[in-house]
């Protein structure tokens, strides 16, 4: 691993910790007496700050630190928890997130002259709060703190007379191949105070034929003089893993503990003299040492007394330090277990993995296509093996690329109590379906839309408590996010109890800006759709969150860009609920392969309901109509060949799905008409969300595992195509938009309405 992967790690790390932090200084602001919460916040806050200083991110480690320092007087009570409090906390948060883009960009210039001010006036309202002057900016920002670790200013008994904490370190051979840089360490030990004297310990060095240029041979033995505690010394070696150590020994020591770190440092025969040189031991006291660093007869009573003194100074790569609230102690060791068995995996590296299993299925199509002409029993049986192996293999791969949701409705939390402070409203945020799993890259890309609803419902919808009361309601405006798994979709809906979306005005708006006519009715459905037409907007006047007329077209736009849909509901003074529908994945689907004519379309599996096959004498499907009678449900339906205007007259008997497209058209050269099929035909029902409706197609070929490949920008405004796949046969078969298609039915079935009453 080297440097730039240990920063990534960073980075990702930092985002993660923020993240906790914002989500536990709201927990905090609805519960000021959430000691989980509180120590929450502070072990972030001081993981950023021991992980800025490992890479020398200066400006975050000087910021972190005294934001740290006011977390550790809210921890202790001596700050009370309120919102100006919680409200300071989030602007530290932002700051520090902004200190990590800044240091961690590319080629970085520092600070700029507005981020330091915004900074600057941050910690002045900090230093205010706990009463403690501000420090010179150019002094490093340390506040003494006392938690029972450090020592007083008496010697203890039996101690040494040194008034630095001393510290020997050693790196494993290993050290630089994780990415850990020496200096890092000796860099954030000077944010906490002055170091006295360092001397570096080369006793391990092997000779020159032997010694490997990518090994750490070095240790150092380090004096620092800081008003610190031993908790934020270990913090700074937090990262040492492998064979790479650190002890720690407070200032007036005793000899026991110097004898213990002797005993630690086996082969280091100069040690002795090197402490003795360094003031941690005077030359009369390293006599009263013998040659294998064991105390005398006269210490060893001072050594026993001591001993659980030794072991809490004592911090190696093999026992992490403990930051932890104490509560954490006694978290079940099966939980621990079970939490290393989770690894980071790199987006680009899973996204390759399921591009090539999208690869082996089409293969493997290919594979089945071939054992199947060869007709070897065998063979035959082998290659079914194989293809349920793969099919068990593509869920497998696709289920790691599905996570909650519940991560990003958490991130609006922050959204909705800055913007509810904004607009002067009160507004609850309510959660629900937060285990709802859907696609990795389909969460990353409904943000932005959610984002836009979630803001018009707090600035349009809900009320101001003024008026809310005024009409019979809480003051208090709730705000639903609510996510739910139906028919092979995942639905999102933003839901508010605010005053609802009002028709006549909507109409009006409408008809002024020429998108509909005065001459028509409209239904509410159709009226709501305006509110997705680019330039569109009722509001009075333009605010820092909505007025200008965008958004809600781009919601549409990005939303169907992932083949999926919006609609809205919303009652006068009830509220308005705003679903989009979605599908779960936007990689490998099970699909229903049918054929019109000799084309091949695939339909996702998950929306078929059922196939029959109907008749003129059974349904009313004669030409001119456009609805079926399907168990006694009148449903529209679409004649596939009609909708995509293709020329063929009849179907062709394409059976065998293994067959090229080249071969079906041979084939289908030396056929006499299927008579029946003019009496009947096949017809698949669907269904999206509530409405369903009927397909007319040729042929049914059955279940197909269908691996999605998008279309060119060429071919985005292609009506009722939401894709391609290939298929084993190297044929390409286009996967139909259902949503579209049940749509378009249903617009055609209430003019057939339309024209029958006319």
């Amino acid at each position: 691993m080297n440097l730039d992967s240990v920063k990534e790690v960073f980075l990702i790390e930092s985002s993660e910790l923020l993240e906790s932090m914002e989500s536990s200084l709201l927990e905090l602001e609805k519960d000021p007496n959430n000691s989980d919460a509180i120590h929450s916040i502070f072990r972030a806050a001081h993981t950023i700050k021991g992980s800025g200083g490992m890479f020398g991110y200066q400006n975050i480690v000087d910021f972190t630190h005294v934001a740290e320092t006011f977390l550790d007087k809210v921890r202790t009570g001596k700050i009370s928890v309120n919102s100006d409090i919680i409200a300071i906390l989030l602007e530290c948060h932002d700051h520090i997130q902004n200190l990590i883009d800044i240091d961690t960009a590319p080629n970085s210039q520092g600070l700029d002259a507005d981020t330091k001010k915004t900074g600057d006036d941050i910690l002045r309202r900090l230093y205010a709060i706990m009463d403690t002057p501000v420090p010179s900016m150019t002094d490093p920002v340390n506040t003494p703190q006392k938690d029972g670790n450090e020592p007083d200013n008496e010697s203890k008994s039996g101690g040494l007379e040194n008034d630095f904490w001393h510290i020997s370190l050693r790196l494993g051979e290993n050290a630089f191949r994780h990415g850990l840089d020496p200096l890092s360490f000796v860099n954030y030990l000077k944010t906490l105070g002055e170091i006295a004297n360092l001397k570096t310990i080369t006793s391990h060095l092997p000779d020159i034929e032997s010694m490997d240029a990518e090994s750490c041979y070095i240790g150092f033995e380090i004096n620092l003089k800081a008003q610190t505690n031993k908790d934020e010394i270990e913090g700074v070696f937090e990262f040492l893993e492998g064979e790479s150590s650190v002890i720690i020994l407070s200032p007036r020591t005793s000899l026991a503990e110097v004898s213990s770190l002797l005993h630690q440092r086996p082969g280091e025969n100069n040690l002795p003299d090197i402490l003795v040189e360094m003031g941690v031991l005077l030359p009369e006291q390293k006599t009263s040492l013998d040659t294998s660093g064991e105390s005398k007869a006269a210490d060893v009573q001072e050594m026993q007394k001591d001993i659980k003194q030794i072991e809490n100074n004592v911090v190696s790569a093999n026992k992490q330090p403990e930051h932890e609230h104490p509560s954490d102690k006694n978290v079940p060791k099966a939980h621990v277990l079970e939490a290393k068995k989770s690894i980071r995996i790199d987006a680009d590296k899973l996204d390759k993995l399921i591009n090539l299993v999208g690869e082996l299925v089409i293969n493997s199509a290919n594979v089945k296509r071939l054992s199947e002409i060869i007709g070897e029993g065998d063979l035959l049986e082998a290659t079914s093996v194989m293809s349920r192996l793969i099919e068990e293999i593509r869920e497998s791969v696709m289920n790691v690329r599905m996570v909650e949701i519940g991560e990003s409705f958490r991130r609006f939390e922050r959204v909705v109590r800055d913007t509810s402070r904004e607009l002067d409203k009160k507004i609850n945020l309510v959660t629900q379906g937060t285990d709802t799993e859907l696609d990795k890259n389909l969460v990353e890309k409904i943000a932005d839309p959610l984002m836009h609803l979630v803001r018009n419902a707090m600035d349009h919808g809900l009320e101001t408590p003024e008026i809310r009361v005024k009409n019979g309601k809480d003051e208090t405006g709730t705000l639903q996010l609510i996510a739910y798994h139906d028919t092979g979709s995942i639905v999102i809906e933003v839901k508010d109890d605010g005053a609802g979306l009002n028709t006549e005005k909507l109409l009006a708006k409408a008809i002024e800006k020429g998108i509909a006519s005065e001459n028509r009715k409209y239904s509410n459905s159709e009226i709501f759709s305006f509110i997705f037409e680019p330039g569109f907007s009722t509001a009075t006047s333009v605010t820092n969150l909505s007025g200008r007329g965008v958004g809600m077209d781009v919601v549409r736009r990005n939303i169907e860009g992932l083949r999926g849909t919006v609609e809205i509901e919303s009652e006068v003074n009830q509220g308005t609920t705003i679903r989009i529908r979605l599908p779960l994945t936007m990689a490998i689907i099970d699909g229903f392969l049918v054929t019109v004519g000799t084309s091949y379309y695939v339909i996702p599996l998950e929306m078929v309901l059922e196939c029959i096959e109907s008749s003129e004498e059974e349904n009313v499907m004669e030409k001119g109509n456009h609805f079926i009678n399907f168990r006694g449900e009148v449903l529209p339906f679409l004649r596939l060949r009609e909708f995509f205007q293709l020329d063929e007259k009849y179907a062709y008997q394409t059976s065998n799905p293994n067959l090229s497209l080249m071969e079906t058209k041979n084939k289908a050269q030396g056929m006499t008409r299927k008579n029946d099929l003019e009496e009947r035909e096949n017809v698949i029902v669907v269904k999206y969300g509530k409405q369903k409706a009927g397909l007319v197609v040729d042929e049914l070929l059955g279940q197909f595992q269908t691996v999605i490949k998008p279309l060119g920008k060429l071919f985005d405004k292609i009506q009722g195509i939401s894709g391609a796949t290939i298929l084993g046969s190297g044929a390409v078969a286009l996967i139909l938009d259902v949503p579209r298609l049940v749509n378009h039915a249903k617009i055609e079935e209430k003019k057939t309405i339309m024209q029958n009453v006319s």
